[in-house]
């Protein structure tokens, strides 16, 4: 008696079903192995099959080498046969692997689990369930039994279900957040820019009033100079020169400072605009440096920002969608900067971001659909690990750490350039020097007013 070697090769714990997803391979499925010679007899494999109610067929093997498989279907459709058993029982099973072959499905284990289901359906139908042969390495063959597989893909397509349902879920919920987001910062901005406006509209008529009275006291010292110890007191005590030095130079800040508000602001209700429906004439500069505005404070003064500037015309763009966009790849780069800086990561480094704009094929007539707008934002730290590259676009992938991170950014990003602007945004990144970002929005001119 020949000693049968059956083996089922049941997956690694971590690729039980449930965390199968379409990537997976044949290799990582419930296998069974089960070598016989083809010289051993039908007996031997009736024995077998009963001892193995799961088996679902054996390989054939003349010494080491493979010849077939016969499956527990074909065997029991012969032995039902009249006279099945008298023939085959007794004889080997090369006579009986000749009246019961069928075409085979051999595909490497390799193999994804979606490659092999679309194999398996198309055969035959009298072949549609025969098992499939894995084939994992020379000379070595298992079986895999097509059941399993189909159920194995149903539960793929359910878990890519549920994940493609669960993305569409956050996207949904941070779209709803940045328009609340917007209609706070709307509604904020527009209560702040009253009282700024009041004081910016003041500050002229005060700066006005301020050198008529500095002009009429200068009048009284011209007409009385010999002025009373009283006074003279009162001029030193409140340091009268310096403060008519001063006084300007105070309304002038206050000016600046009012200058800024106003400008903070711009960029916030430029921010919010998140709802518009209608695409709308865009300066990508202006857009850029509101952005900047937003982000003074994150690059702490330690951060140097370069812009070089192109010759651009406007783009015709949802404005709240593009500032979301600049606002996460500039955000991104203050991140992997100040990671870089706090982890001491290069000696002698000064952290840079470098924006820069431009016209691809400017030779292109303006407006051509093969000219586009060129945004770079480019800084030089610590760059992407080469293993990620492939998916930070991918939505809820971050390499930041748990808490600071949602893996959201990059993917709105990315849907907001490709599918709401038809445009491009790509990025190469060289680990140890830096990462680059590159937006591209197809050229188009704002419609000329119509005459009146």
């Amino acid at each position: 008696m020949v000693r049968l070697n059956v083996k089922t090769q049941r997956p690694k714990p971590q690729l039980m079903a449930p965390e199968l997803n379409s990537p997976s391979h044949l290799r990582d499925l419930i296998l069974h192995s089960c070598d016989l010679q083809v010289s051993q007899t039908g007996a031997e494999l009736s024995l077998l099959l009963e001892a193995n109610p799961v088996l679902p067929g054996v390989i054939l093997k003349d010494d080491h080498h493979f010849v077939g498989m016969l499956s527990r279907r074909r065997f029991l459709e012969m032995m039902s046969r009249r006279y099945g058993p008298e023939l085959f029982l007794r004889r080997p099973l090369q006579m009986l692997y000749e009246f019961a072959q069928a075409p085979m499905l051999v595909i490497p284990g390799n193999a994804t689990i979606a490659q092999a289901v679309e194999l398996s359906l198309q055969r035959s139908p009298e072949s549609l369930y025969e098992p499939i042969i894995v084939q994992l390495g020379a000379e070595n063959y298992q079986l895999l039994d097509v059941h399993h597989l189909l159920v194995i893909h149903a539960q793929i397509h359910e878990t890519t279900m549920q994940l493609l349902h669960q993305q569409t879920q956050a996207k949904l919920f941070q779209t709803e957040k940045m328009a609340s987001l917007g209609e706070i910062i709307a509604g904020v901005a527009h209560e702040i820019l009253n009282p700024v406006n009041f004081i910016w509209g003041n500050l002229d008529y005060l700066t006005n009033y301020n050198q008529d009275l500095i002009s009429v006291l200068h009048a009284y010292e011209a007409a009385f100079p010999m002025a009373s110890p009283q006074i003279e007191e009162l001029k030193e005590s409140v340091e009268f020169d310096f403060l008519l030095q001063d006084l300007p130079q105070i309304l002038s800040s206050m000016k600046l400072g009012a200058e800024r508000l106003r400008k903070i602001i711009g960029a916030l209700r430029s921010f919010s605009h998140m709802d518009d429906a209608v695409m709308r004439s865009l300066d990508i500069h202006e857009c850029l440096d509101n952005t900047l505005l937003i982000l003074n404070s994150r690059l702490k003064n330690v951060i140097t920002v370069t812009k070089e500037y192109g010759d651009i015309p406007e783009v015709l763009s949802f404005s709240g969608q593009m500032s979301q966009v600049f606002t996460n790849l500039i955000s991104n780069a203050i991140d992997a900067l100040n990671d870089c800086a706090a982890n001491n990561l290069k000696a002698d480094w000064q952290p840079q971001i470098l924006i820069r704009t431009g016209v691809l094929n400017p030779s292109k007539a303006l407006g051509n659909a093969a000219s586009s707008v060129m945004i770079q934002i480019e800084d030089n730290g610590p760059g992407i690990p080469p293993d990620a590259q492939a998916k930070v676009f991918d939505t809820f992938f971050t390499t930041k750490p748990v808490g600071k991170g949602t893996g959201l950014g990059l993917a709105i990003s990315h849907q907001i350039v490709v599918e709401k602007h038809a445009g491009q945004l790509s990025f190469e990144s060289v680990p140890g020097q830096g990462t680059v970002f590159t937006i591209q929005l197809p050229l188009a001119i704002a419609p000329t007013p119509a005459c009146c």
